[in-house]
């Protein structure tokens, strides 16, 4: 098995795939890994694949990664022009592959690059805005057309009727919906206490909300900004935390964003706004946190730092994006983009948390990382057994 990446920068995404990787491997399976750019600059931030965390992780567990050594970025090349050098690399790369794991349709600018080996690929779709992303769609429907997608895993039931409504095959899509580490995200207590001390939050009583997302204008984070500010006002013992890239004071859209949303009362409320940036410890955040939040506008799917959050005990608020409505739903709140409205939820959410206990500890098998890694080994195995290796003509 090969997955091909668009690069390696924090994500759900990215994340929820290198973890079907791992799952895949320990059942048995051979998995390496090619990722078209080796560094790439987006959320105002510098992210090397070397200082990713599944990197990482992937590599940690024998898993290969190679890259074409690519940098994305403001001076970025054409996506759809490679190299010979380039185009080697993949064919060496794909040319032992059974089947191809396109991580989202971009890697498919470089896999639909005549001359490689032909491989049937299972396209795995993370979004419910296919025609929001460039030339993408173009390109997953030209492979469609060519006969190279075998299946295309949708990760919400939105990815899937979004995808269908452009005019992709309903027989193409599968969905599977994301998994989590159930091991890894759970309540911890001590975990809880202990990312509390280190951000000087003394009061074990006092709410904590936590907003993990890339620095991206799906996110909404101007909505977020300003419902926090609502709530910090009335809230004097409350904290945020933000987490991802671009989620720091080193990143001056932010900061706009924070003088903008807060006005006069940035320096009074914003020392209880901490801007965490990129964490490797996000099971311990959502434990000390007691709501997790969710502002977006477009293209989400199935969140995963919804569901991250649910399981380790975070009660859920979240605008009706993609499936949020869907995974929210009777564990949680779902809001109209109303920073006043959705203020006024952290504090039902967070005052209200033990109530939500119940439906959050019975759901954790629903959100398992076991149930999601066997359907991916199901689909899988089914696109191998029935495609084989030359299925698909080589090319002349």
């Amino acid at each position: 098995m090969l997955s091909v990446y668009e690069g390696f920068f924090t994500g759900g995404a990215r994340i929820v795939h290198s973890d079907v990787v791992l799952g895949l491997r320990e059942g048995g399976q051979h998995h390496r890994v090619l990722s078209v750019h080796g560094e790439v600059h987006r959320e105002a931030t510098r992210q090397r694949m070397e200082d990713d965390a599944c990197y990482r992780t992937l590599t940690a567990a024998g898993v290969g990664v190679t890259s074409l050594g690519r940098t994305f970025g403001p001076d970025r090349t054409d996506p759809a022009a490679f190299t010979g050098p380039e185009l080697a690399d993949t064919a060496r790369a794909t040319a032992d592959a059974d089947v191809i794991l396109s991580l989202k349709e971009q890697p498919l600018a470089l896999l639909n690059q005549a001359g490689l080996p032909r491989r049937p690929v299972v396209v795995c779709l993370h979004r419910s805005d296919p025609e929001n992303q460039g030339r993408a769609l173009d390109d997953l429907k030209a492979a469609i057309a060519d006969g190279t997608v075998a299946a295309c895993v949708c990760c919400a039931e939105s990815t899937r009727a979004a995808y269908e409504a452009a005019g992709i095959p309903s027989g193409l899509l599968h969905v599977i919906p994301n998994g989590v580490d159930l091991i890894r995200f759970r309540p911890d207590p001590a975990g809880r206490l202990a990312l509390r001390t280190s951000l000087g939050i003394g009061d074990p009583t006092a709410p904590v909300i936590v907003f993990a997302a890339r620095y991206d204008g799906m996110k909404n984070v101007p909505l977020f900004l300003r419902a926090a500010r609502a709530w910090l006002a009335e809230e004097p013992d409350g904290h945020i935390l933000m987490c991802g890239a671009g989620m720091t004071p080193a990143n001056p859209g932010l900061e706009a964003d924070i003088t903008a949303a807060f006005g006069a009362d940035r320096d009074d409320l914003t020392p209880r706004l901490h801007r965490l940036g990129v964490r490797r410890d996000m099971e311990k955040v959502y434990a000390a946190a007691d709501v997790v939040s969710l502002t977006s506008s477009w293209g989400e799917a199935a969140p995963l730092c919804l569901i991250e959050g649910m399981m380790c005990g975070a009660v859920p608020v979240a605008t009706d994006v993609g499936d949020s409505a869907a995974i929210v739903r009777g564990h949680g709140i779902v809001t109209p983009p109303d920073p006043e409205v959705i203020a006024r939820a952290w504090t039902t959410a967070a005052t209200s948390r033990d109530t939500f206990t119940p439906a959050l500890t019975a759901s954790r098998e629903r959100f398992s990382r076991t149930r999601m890694i066997a359907s991916y080994a199901a689909l899988i195995d089914r696109v191998s057994a029935g495609a084989g290796r030359r299925t698909l003509p080589e090319p002349l």
